[in-house]
């Protein structure tokens, strides 16, 4: 770009580097544990209990106890070693992962999809459909989880059942009331706990597997097939209870960017995966000997002496399982802001060091409504499970559409090649999926509505967004016809810079026309800044704003973001500066257009969408909060558009 200038400035941005090795190998793992596996990790808490409890267990015969453990091990390889670790976490956006993140990334020029609109359209309702389902599990994990702990007294004393909502509700609502104070301090005690969580389950475990060692025969796939053909219907109707054996397996691939690809490996190869093999086991040999404690398997490994420690780890377990999600709205919310798909919200950082840390009150808040709602109409563990699975599996699912369509766009792998994966990974997919369906009416409806519901939302924001962006472009005039007006008029100029934010990184922006025409002056210095959000995590402070001058005192300055950072208007002037821009904060007033929307204009949207996209306007965050602008130094200028 001529007379253009790359910025340099101080950058805090979390990146994941060369591949870890070592102690800090060792480090990562460990916290990884914390992060990425307390979801999965606290299955054990549910899943067994459901398949021999649940409204479609089956008789804990030891047939049937080899056969169903035999289909928790093989989802575990299939679904989490095999399609997980060994094939979704290549399909990394420069180290970030999630749905969101694999969206970014297919629709980058590399792959050709921009260049086809209707199969691009497909791909983004399908991510977004599946970021929708994502929330969906946010409210549902804190609530499946914690119940699932605490439903633990029951073992200690069945009298104590009528505790179980108010110590679960009270327990959620701390949880949620600490998330303002960040995960910086208490994340790294996260680490450490799962690893003792890990490792206590399996130690619990071996005992009853030494007692009853056939129950090892699971290993083998062949007792899944019989079980399977021997149940027919009722197997298919079982495997909404064994997914909630590998609910979580989606944070393998939505945190990888906080640690990287070796890590999140080595910590399921080396531990996760041996203790949750050795306790579902465990489980398993105590149902052959004891039928009775179908009731809750994992409790009644413990013996009495440590069932109240065994209650309190299992809590904090299962706490930091629903961290995990929470913080993963958080950042869902992020990216779908920057890519726009969300209206603006408030994003805190909560670390100096790491920028993928945030908070975001507005996310919190319906987050904790929603998981006490779910809370106090389902009551138990078991109930809540009708409603988590489809979820799950529903992500699961469009994970794999989308992850064919990298591997023939972006690896430009063959037809055959990537049919032949996606259609097994999907087989798998679509069997969890279909049992959990028939769940809607006992539960499994309730993140289908919200999932609905958010992606209504969702579209509805994006369509609006493109529709006034048209309508103020053809406010818009041609820089070169503008600057040769000025030049030609020479409108009174006062001293200080004006910077006006344009969504538009072409043309003069109305608001500007609307100042000049109305005050008839303009400043020494003009700035035209666009920030615009790329299709990439993240986008290094020396490459990330660049400045053009146009002459007649007008510049204009690209600030380039990646979607899991947050631009600031201090370190974008800041950086302006540094590229030759000649300002001082105390003499710069920022004007901004407030557009009052009426639904009656010419845009293709139903009237209902056009009037919700008003409504979310209107309750969006301000530009100048979202982007730290000091509200002394704004100047707001009105307008009305017919949208």
């Amino acid at each position: 770009m001529t007379g253009s200038h790359k910025a340099v400035a101080e950058s805090n941005d979390h990146h994941v580097g060369e591949p870890a090795t070592g102690k800090k190998l060792a480090l990562l793992s460990l916290t990884a544990l914390g992060v990425v596996y307390g979801d999965i990790g606290t299955s054990p808490l549910y899943a067994l209990k459901e398949c021999f409890n649940g409204p479609h267990g089956v008789e804990p015969t030891p047939a049937n106890v080899v056969g169903v453990l035999s289909l928790i091990v093989w989802s575990l390889i299939s679904v989490v070693s095999v399609k997980y670790i060994g094939f979704i976490l290549r399909a990394d956006n420069r180290g970030e992962g999630g749905i969101l993140a694999l969206l970014a990334l297919l629709l980058q020029k590399s792959t050709g999809i921009g260049d086809d609109e209707k199969k691009k359209k497909r791909l983004i309702w399908l991510a977004l459909f599946g970021a929708a389902l994502l929330y969906g599990d946010g409210i549902i994990t804190p609530a499946i989880s914690v119940l699932g702990a605490v439903e633990g007294v029951t073992v200690i004393s069945p009298a104590l059942q009528q505790f179980i909502v108010p110590i679960t509700i009270v327990l959620l609502v701390g949880l949620f009331a600490a998330q303002r104070f960040g995960t910086d301090r208490v994340g790294r005690a996260f680490g450490p706990i799962m690893f003792v969580w890990f490792v206590t389950i399996a130690a619990l475990a071996v005992p009853k597997i030494i007692a009853h060692p056939e129950v090892l025969a699971a290993l083998s796939p062949w007792y899944a097939l019989t079980f399977s053909v021997t149940h027919g219907w009722h197997a298919f109707v079982l495997l909404g209870a064994v997914v909630l054996s590998v609910t979580g397996a989606e944070a393998l691939y939505a945190d990888m960017g906080h640690f990287g690809k070796r890590p999140i490996r080595l910590a399921w190869l080396m531990l996760v995966f041996p203790c949750l093999l050795v306790n579902y086991f465990g489980q398993g040999a105590l149902l052959m000997s004891d039928a009775s404690a179908r009731l809750n398997p994992f409790y009644s490994l413990a013996p009495d002496v440590l069932q109240y420690p065994l209650l309190i780890l299992a809590t904090m377990a299962a706490i930091i399982a629903s961290q995990a999600l929470i913080s993963g709205a958080f950042s869902l919310t992020q990216q779908s802001v920057q890519l726009g798909y969300t209206p603006r919200v408030t994003i805190v950082h909560t670390s100096e060091q790491q920028s993928g840390q945030i908070y975001i009150p507005e996310v919190n808040t319906l987050l904790a409504l929603g998981t006490i709602v779910i809370v106090l109409g389902f009551r138990t563990s078991s109930n809540v499970g009708a409603a988590y699975g489809i979820a799950v599996t529903g992500t699961m699912a469009i994970t794999t559409l989308l992850f064919y369509q990298i591997c023939i766009t972006k690896w430009k792998w063959p037809k055959w090649r990537a049919l032949s994966l996606a259609a097994f990974f999907l087989a798998i997919d679509l069997a969890f999926l279909g049992s959990n369906m028939l769940k809607v009416l006992q539960g499994g409806w309730v993140p289908l509505v919200v999932a609905a519901g958010l992606f209504t939302l969702m579209t509805t924001w994006k369509r609006g967004r493109e529709a006034l962006g048209q309508l103020l472009r053809r406010s818009t005039l041609p820089t070169e016809l503008f600057l040769s007006d000025i030049k030609r008029k020479e409108p009174v100029r006062v001293s200080g810079t004006a910077v006006f934010m344009t969504s538009d990184a072409d043309g003069i922006p109305p608001v500007l026309l609307h100042h000049l025409k109305h005050n008839k002056v303009l400043h020494e210095q003009v700035v035209l800044l666009s920030v615009v959000s790329k299709p990439v995590p993240y986008i290094d402070a020396a490459q990330r704003v660049m400045v053009e001058a146009l002459g007649a005192g007008f510049w204009r300055v690209y600030a380039n973001y990646g979607f899991m950072q947050t631009p600031k208007m201090r370190d974008i002037m800041s950086s302006a500066r540094a590229s030759g821009l000649i300002c001082s904060a105390g003499s710069t007033s920022y004007f901004l257009g407030r557009e009052q929307l009426l639904p009656s204009g010419p845009a293709r949207m139903s009237r209902w969408r056009k009037k919700l996209f008003i409504l979310m306007t209107r309750n969006a965050r301000s530009a100048t909060a979202f982007f730290g602008i000091p509200p002394g130094r704004v100047v707001e200028l009105g307008t009305q558009i017919e949208l």
